[in-house]
Parts: structure tokens; sequence; C-alpha cells
């Protein structure tokens, strides 16, 4: 692990302390756990926003061919 300093404001410390207390874990495995929160959050977020703006762009392509087509050449029958 790394060491990092952080400012809080009065609120934040103290809020921190009761959840700390109240939960049995040290303040640092708090801020730890919510660090790792924010970042999953934002992954999610991001994986979402790239699909979102990948959905249906190949949809007007002219020069793949057609996969139902394709597919009915390998259907057995």
């Amino acid at each position: 692990m790394v060491r990092t300093q952080i400012y809080l404001t009065d609120q934040q410390r103290f809020e921190l302390s009761l959840l700390s207390k109240s939960k049995g874990k040290k303040q640092s495995e708090l801020i730890r756990e919510a660090i790792d929160q924010l970042i999953e959050q934002a992954s999610r977020e991001r994986r979402e926003v790239v699909l979102r703006n990948t959905a249906g762009i190949w949809k007007n392509r002219l020069d793949i061919p057609d996969f139902e087509v394709t597919r009915s050449g390998w259907d057995r029958g």
C-alpha cells in the first residue's frame, strides 16, 4: 500500500469517526472501501457509455456480408 495524506472537513472527520466506532473498522479501511466503491461506480458508468456509443455502429455498413444469408448456409436441413 501507498501512504496518502488527505484533508477532511471537521464534519467528515466526525462522521467517519462515528462510522469507524460503530462498524469496528479503522478509518483508513472505511476510506479505502469508499474509494473502491467510487472506482467501481465510475468504471460501470464508463462501460455503459462505451456500450451506448458503440450500439448500432455497424447497422448501415454495406461492406460486410449479411449474417442471415451466411448463417442460412450453415443450417442443416
